[in-house]
């Protein structure tokens, strides 16, 4: 017996318990963690992407639109990756099209 088995006792396995789990009862624990990532983050995420790529697919001329810096305004061209918007009277900038965050109802900018 040495000095250090008296500060710290020694731990010894027990018979009965299987000291090497099986490979698949580590694995079911992750997979249900990857399981839960995909339908909370993953999917949801990929649902928000292809909506927002419908709806700069779909801008036209005359479109009432939010970009993501909260400027509204209505769509006075489109083109590949550039949307010209009118946000006052005679006032225009030129926007990314992915800078576009929402599409207005109609009439949404005159009130």
């Amino acid at each position: 017996m040495n000095l250090l088995d008296l500060i710290i006792s020694p731990a010894y396995a027990a018979e009965g318990i299987n000291a090497d789990p099986s490979a698949l009862s580590q694995l079911i624990p992750l997979v249900l963690l990857f399981v839960v990532m995909y339908f909370l983050l993953i999917r949801p995420q990929q649902k928000r992407a292809k909506a927002h790529k419908a709806l700069l697919g779909a801008l036209k001329a005359g479109d009432e639109i939010v970009t993501n810096g909260g400027i509204v305004g209505t769509v006075k061209s489109v083109d590949e990756s550039f949307a010209t918007v009118e946000i006052a009277s005679g006032v225009v900038v030129k926007v990314q099209k992915q800078g576009i965050n929402q599409k207005m109802p109609k009439g949404s900018t005159k009130s």
